[in-house]
């Protein structure tokens, strides 16, 4: 199954799907259900699936139009913190050693052991579909990293959705201790647009992942890849993430990018980048200077 958020004026609500077009509003069953977190909350004390527990409210669901759920549609889950893993990639290990003028550091990253995780986003700082995702104004490279998002309640896997973990490579590429200005600022992350259960995505490590940014109406990136190209388990990196580390009810674990647009390409105020996952969905963002 696949949750999405929606806006509305006089309650927000959690909507589900199972992939043909018909989205029931589990909120209307169940006034306590109302976001996400709630769902995961009602399965981890009941000891039962998240896709157990919305089946049990689809009968007393009221059904949503398709049309409906896009007006409305915004972040599926409102992370309590958004993590990123970096480098699980061989393309990105490549691009970090470009962009470094100490690309040494990076040689190890790939290949060892222990995978680079960094802090990303607050709530605050991540938007949804169809919101803008930020460059920073004192930044001359920027890039959108799309990712495989792994969602968290308690620190378990519960689902996927798709990130963006938009970066600025000329200010990380200046200085590596520089990283986190490079990532983490107003609008810095998009995720959406919906939660994937872990029951519906057949297997996080065969999906075909793909991205593309328009401009003026042309399309100035457009390639695709797999997420069997990452080095490292979704089940590895969060047991790297959770170790020794307090972590909260919910949290987004970005899983590190394969699409890279080449050098010299910058986004630009009023682009359009897509991003494209199987068995999740598409999350649209259009881009601002913050």
């Amino acid at each position: 199954m696949r949750y999405h958020a929606l806006a509305g004026t006089e309650r927000s609500a959690l909507a589900v799907s199972e992939g043909d077009n018909a989205y029931y509003d589990l909120t209307s069953a169940n006034a306590s259900v109302e976001t996400f977190c709630d769902l995961a909350r009602a399965a981890h004390i009941t000891g039962r699936t998240i896709d157990d527990v919305a089946e049990g409210l689809l009968d007393d669901a009221e059904r949503l139009s398709s049309a409906y759920v896009d007006e409305r549609i915004e972040r599926p889950v409102v992370p309590d913190e958004v993590w990123a893993t970096g480098v699980t990639y061989h393309i990105s290990e490549q691009a970090r050693e470009a962009e470094s003028g100490t690309p040494d550091l990076y040689l190890d990253v790939y290949d060892g052991e222990r995978p680079e995780i960094f802090f990303k986003a607050t709530e605050s700082r991540t938007v949804g579909p169809h919101e803008a995702v930020g460059v920073r104004g004192d930044s001359t490279w920027d890039v959108p990293e799309p990712e495989l998002a792994v969602v968290l309640y308690r620190g378990e896997i519960v689902g996927y959705t798709v990130g963006n973990d938009v970066s600025s490579r000329s200010i990380e590429g200046e200085n590596p201790l520089y990283l986190p200005q490079a990532k983490i600022y107003d609008r810095c992350c998009a995720i959406g647009p919906c939660v994937a259960s872990t029951e519906s995505v057949s297997d996080p490590h065969e999906l075909e992942m793909s991205m593309s940014i328009e401009r003026d109406g042309a399309v100035l990136y457009e390639e695709s890849t797999s997420t069997s190209e990452m080095v490292k388990s979704c089940d590895e990196l969060v047991s790297y993430f959770t170790r020794h580390n307090a972590v909260p009810e919910m949290v987004v674990l970005l899983t590190g990018t394969a699409l890279v647009p080449e050098e010299g390409f910058t986004l630009k105020p009023g682009d359009h980048v897509s991003i494209e996952i199987d068995d999740i969905g598409v999350l649209e963002n259009t881009v601002t200077a913050v």
